[in-house]
């Protein structure tokens, strides 16, 4: 009884854990409204925009408190950066 008890919490757990990255991945998606689509916010885009930050000599600032026209500044450089 103990073991099925273990396998059942083990089961339990791993579940857990993997609803909660899926549920992750799917809300750090952020759209472009200029250019009609959608890019994961992961530490790729978080290294990319830095570098944008960076390089246009601006101070550090999370994304959605930008303005609208930021923002836009942004995703022409992202695309036309990669």
């Amino acid at each position: 009884m103990k073991r099925r008890q273990k396998y059942a919490s083990t089961m339990l757990l791993a579940a857990a854990l993997f609803s909660t990255a899926a549920f992750n991945g799917c809300s750090n998606r952020t759209y472009d409204p200029t250019y009609h689509d959608y890019h994961a916010w992961d530490s790729n885009e978080e290294s990319s925009y830095q570098r944008w930050e960076a390089e246009t000599h601006r101070d550090h600032e999370d994304f959605p408190k930008r303005t609208g026209d930021e923002q836009k500044e942004y995703w022409t450089w992202r695309h036309n950066a990669h």
